[in-house]
This record gives structure tokens, C-alpha cells and sequence, in this order.
């Protein structure tokens, strides 16, 4: 039964420079994990072509929006997690989530919603504490024009299968840094 995942996907230069950052602070599952935001967590699945179909349906009526990240906050002690957080966005990703966690990949989730992008995982302490603070500056958006359909590869890792394109709305481009 395939594994798969529903993802905002990050651009560049973002992407890189965060899954690089993971990487160089000893997380191992970073080179499998593309950067992202997650809209529904690993599940498996029966039927994609269903899954493909929802999603499909769901993207239809989501209007492109802006993310902004800026920072750094932790779930822990709940869970061994830093990350970089949405500020700006949250509503648009909590409600993208609720629809793509309807029909096909409803169910009940482990901890709430709460849009981010993780830059240390099941680290230790001190690894989860330097992340915290050396990327507490980091400062950056960009525009969400679509969001993925990821399929889990034993030997590849996370790997985007289907993208899915929102409307498109006058907006400014990104990726930008902020203060630039």
C-alpha cells in the first residue's frame, strides 16, 4: 500500500537553504525530505487515483496566496521539533488543510493543525537548541500557486508525484527576502 503525503512545496532559494541547514545540523532524514509545509502527514492509501481526484477537485476553488516565514518555534516537550514559522498565511494553509483532509484522506490527526516548515526533527537537545537559535533571523516569502502530491520511496524518500494548481490572483512575485 503506497504512502503518501500532501505538501506545500517551498522555491528557491528557500528550499535549499533550509533542507541544507537540516542536513549540516545532523538531521538524516533531510536529504529524503524535501522542503515543505505539510498539508496532510504520511497516510497510506489504498486507491491514489481517488486521492489524485480529490485533490484535484479541492484546488479548484483555493486562490493562490502569500506565505511569509519568519523565526523560529518548537513543539517540544510535545514532540523533538524546531522549525521556522508561517506568519503570514495561516488561515489560507489551515483551510487548504481542512479541505484536502476531507473525503478520501479524512481522519482523525495526531496533534492540531499548525502550518510550518521543520528544520530539526528527533535531534538531540542541543541540536534542537542551536537550530532554535541560529535561524531566529531567518525572514523570507514567496507565492503558493500550487501544492503536491508526494509519494514515499523506501530509496528515494519523499518524492512530489502530482502537482495541483490553485486560481491565480494578482499578486507580487516571489520568492523575496524580506528587507530586500
Amino acid at each position: 500500500m503506497p504512502t503518501i503525503g500532501v505538501s506545500i512545496a517551498l522555491p528557491e532559494p528557500w528550499a535549499s537553504e533550509l533542507q541544507e541547514y537540516r542536513t549540516s545540523i545532523g538531521d538524516l532524514t533531510a536529504s529524503k525530505i524535501p522542503t515543505h509545509i505539510t498539508l496532510v502527514p504520511p497516510t497510506e492509501v489504498e486507491d491514489v487515483t481517488a486521492i489524485e481526484q480529490h485533490l484535484a477537485d479541492t484546488s479548484a476553488g483555493f486562490a493562490a496566496f502569500r506565505i511569509h516565514l519568519r523565526s523560529t518555534g518548537t513543539f517540544r516537550p510535545v514532540s523533538p521539533v524546531v522549525f521556522v514559522n508561517v506568519v503570514e498565511g495561516i488561515a489560507e494553509c489551515e483551510q487548504l488543510a481542512a479541505a484536502v483532509r476531507r473525503g478520501p484522506l479524512e481522519g482523525d490527526s495526531e496533534f492540531p493543525y499548525h502550518p510550518h516548515v521543520t528544520i530539526g526533527h528527533h535531534l538531540d537537545d542541543a541540536a534542537l537548541d542551536r537550530a532554535f537559535r541560529e535561524l531566529e533571523t531567518f525572514d523570507g516569502s514567496f507565492i503558493v500557486n500550487d501544492f503536491h502530491l508526494y509519494v514515499h520511496d523506501d530509496d528515494l524518500g519523499w518524492r512530489i508525484d502530482r502537482s495541483f494548481p490553485l486560481e491565480p490572483v494578482p499578486l507580487a512575485p516571489g520568492p523575496v527576502r524580506a528587507g530586500a
